[in-house]
């Protein structure tokens, strides 16, 4: 989720809106024309796709009110939250850790869709104010929508999309809310979280594969109850198939974290790397450092310690002729901004530190001294020394 660009802060979490939220936000104001456009042609072209956009600007704020209530209850206790994306299939937050019982997930999953249906019941009412009894809408809807004015059809569309995005997420499957619900109170019966997401994630992926094949039959014919027909069922599909990619890693990520908790980050760690002068030209660091081994990362030394960290990027940053007349210290990334990790530190947090950073290393630090260096290889080669066949 590192696409995109930040659109602003709300509550102090970061907003950001993924370039794939281009292409959902089109499909949404298209059909919404096509539908508005032949209920009402009345309103002419302006009017209609006007409408149309205002309103999946509308839907695309409902999401991020259902990631707000996610975030903000997991601030209230104690997670860290980075941020909250807009994407594809609506919105993301980027909450740093699992909660840390049962009652805590049940709530934090459960926020997200009781916001949405909220937002949907209070449309609806204010729709019922603005265009009457929402009963005679339901009994005939087809006529009654057609009587209906821009902002009356824009708030009913508005308050039924929030009910069925606030019952979709309370589907069981995990990684969906519903999953999450699911999940805590498995936790809450076995007490194992791993076991927990484990039987969450089955859900997940049962409930995928049952999506991608109403989906593929929609596509031959069949006419499904509320979902129709048609190439329609090609998003249904695609919808199954990212349940079910993101229920089998949501689950990995769990195996991999419990693998890593415990295991002290210099276990996992690379030796100590080569030790670099900081008055060193960036032509010596080429030819008697990055020449003669096979390292792409190098400490560097003042003399008293270490300073910084150059890499092999840092140097393809420069023009041949600057060579000779850059120092390492010119080049290298200060130690202060750096991302480091304490040697004894949880080998499970200093891989969420690692996956965070733009950095392929991390140094590794005892009292201020280098030890070794991080990278997600040496991440990889250890879980494939210990792990288990676990999904």
């Amino acid at each position: 989720m590192n696409r995109g660009f930040g659109i602003g802060n709300v509550f102090g979490i970061r907003i950001r809106v993924d370039w794939s939220w281009l292409v959902i936000f089109g499909l949404v104001t298209w059909n919404l024309g096509t539908a508005f456009g032949g209920m009402h042609p009345q309103w002419g072209k302006p009017a209609i796709w006007g409408l149309s956009a205002f309103a999946s600007l509308l839907l695309f704020v409902s999401v991020l009110a259902h990631e707000l209530a996610h975030s903000l209850f997991a601030r209230s206790r104690g997670i860290p939250v980075k941020s909250i994306t807009l994407f594809l299939f609506g919105g993301v937050s980027s909450i740093e850790k699992e909660p840390g019982s049962p009652a805590a997930e049940f709530f934090m999953a459960i926020l997200g869709p009781v916001t949405s249906l909220v937002i949907g019941a209070v449309i609806l009412m204010v729709t019922g104010a603005v265009a009457g009894p929402l009963h005679a809408i339901s009994s005939e809807p087809a006529t009654a929508a057609q009587a209906l004015g821009p902002f009356a059809t824009m708030l009913l569309w508005l308050g039924s999309v929030n009910l069925i995005l606030g019952f979709f997420n309370l589907v069981p499957g995990f990684p969906l809310d519903g999953g999450r619900v699911l999940r805590s109170v498995i936790w809450a019966v076995t007490g194992d979280f791993r076991k927990a997401t484990r039987y969450a994630s089955w859900s997940g992926r049962a409930i995928g594969l049952l999506l991608i094949f109403m989906g593929i039959s929609m596509v031959f014919g069949a006419r499904l109850p509320f979902f129709g027909t048609g190439v329609g069922g090609l998003w249904l599909a695609f919808i199954g198939w990212f349940l079910h990619s993101a229920a089998v890693q949501g689950y990995r990520q769990v195996v991999v974290h419990d693998i890593l908790e415990g295991v002290p980050a210099s276990d996992i760690a690379m030796s100590p790397p080569p030790t670099v002068p900081a008055s060193a030209t960036v032509s010596e660091l080429v030819h008697d450092y990055i020449m003669k081994s096979d390292d792409h990362a190098f400490a560097v030394s003042d003399g008293s310690g270490f300073v910084g960290l150059v890499t092999l990027g840092d140097v393809r940053k420069l023009a041949r002729g600057e060579w000779d007349g850059k120092r390492v210290q010119d080049v290298m990334t200060p130690s202060a901004e750096l991302v480091s990790v304490d040697a004894g530190e949880d080998a499970a947090e200093a891989m969420t530190k690692l996956a965070k950073t733009e950095f392929r290393q991390l140094p590794v630090l005892q009292g201020g001294t280098i030890v070794g260096l991080l990278r997600r290889r040496d991440i990889v080669k250890w879980l494939q020394l210990h792990s288990e066949s676990s999904v």
